[in-house]
């Protein structure tokens, strides 16, 4: 339940967040895409299909295609079926589905234009069908090998965002932390993070999210090579000066992250979002180191599988909490 603290707020309300104060529900998800959904238009308008078939696991893309390959040409099977197989020589006919199989196999060779030749289509009708198959076979393959190209060759930030925010020490004081580590071997330089928060108070008896940009003690590094832990340390003037333990689990509150970077290889700015809501911010835990040297002290490991690990701690008393 969203309690109002708008009373505890320090900071000045930044109007640049991009979402509206009515908006509800997770502002960003955690693959970094605005939680929208658009109305008003159909899924052919509303849809950029380059886009979403850029942006799904690769396990999904590739089903997809396979599923869309298998599809196809049973659709064509099933034409070339019903145009009678006598209109196709080499066809088994010793029943009914060796001859599907058949024209199956047959509509698959000609939609990747493999053309075997012991199949062949003779007539008008079949000869038509499958020079419009043939036709959109290339035209298939140039879009599936644009798609291929394009997720291949698309700048990504490669970052892995740990799962959950911390509430920990800092400084004789408190701070909210989340960390960020790169999982792949790019080198990414001059990264930057840009961190705002959503929190939800009540005036007037109406919910409303106001939105506070977050200082951060280090905004900038100029190689991301190891994990980055971001650290906003909670001072008077910072929104979240005098929470405590309760206020952060009964306040509809959501950490915006966005981090740029400069990839070297490609030569192009490559961001990445990522947020935390109420329930995935730990109160009173610090995380675990989660690189050290190797056995021979020669080179750093980074193990990305300790990047939510913490520990539970105690935090120190601050002037303006309410514990």
């Amino acid at each position: 339940m969203a309690r109002g603290f708008g009373q505890k707020i320090r900071q000045k309300n930044t109007e640049n967040s991009g979402f509206g104060s009515n908006s509800s529900g997770r502002f960003i998800n955690k693959d970094g895409l605005p939680n929208v959904k658009r109305r008003g238009v159909n899924v052919f308008n509303r849809l950029s299909w380059y886009h979403t078939m850029l942006n799904l696991s690769t396990f999904r893309f590739l089903t997809y295609l396979v599923v869309a390959y298998i599809l196809i040409n049973l659709v064509f099977a099933m034409i070339y079926y019903l145009i009678g197989v006598e209109h196709l020589t080499g066809i088994d006919k010793s029943d009914p589905l060796n001859e599907f199989i058949d024209v199956f196999f047959f509509s698959s060779q000609t939609f990747t234009t493999v053309g075997y030749g012991r199949i062949a289509p003779v007539g008008f009708t079949a000869s038509l069908v499958a020079t419009f198959e043939a036709f959109l076979g290339l035209l298939t393959f140039a879009i599936a090998t644009g798609l291929f190209y394009g997720r291949f060759s698309r700048p990504r930030a490669y970052l892995r965002f740990s799962d959950i925010a911390v509430i920990a020490p800092f400084k004789h004081s408190r701070a909210l932390m989340f960390r960020l580590a790169p999982f792949k071997n790019n080198a990414l330089t001059d990264a930057d993070v840009i961190v705002s928060t959503a929190i939800e108070v009540i005036e007037n008896g109406v919910p409303k999210s106001n939105f506070y940009s977050l200082k951060t003690h280090l905004s900038k590094i100029n190689t991301l090579a190891l994990n980055w832990t971001v650290v906003h340390e909670i001072k008077e003037d910072s929104p979240f000066y005098g929470f405590s333990e309760d206020d952060f689990k009964n306040t509809d509150i959501e950490i915006i992250v966005q981090v740029r970077a400069f990839d070297e290889v490609f030569s192009n700015t490559v961001v990445q979002r990522s947020s935390y809501v109420s329930a995935e911010i730990v109160y009173g835990a610090k995380f675990a180191p989660m690189y050290y040297p190797d056995q021979h002290d020669l080179t750093t490991i980074l193990d990305l599988d300790k990047i939510n690990e913490y520990q539970k701690t105690d935090l120190p008393a601050t002037a303006g909490n309410n514990e």
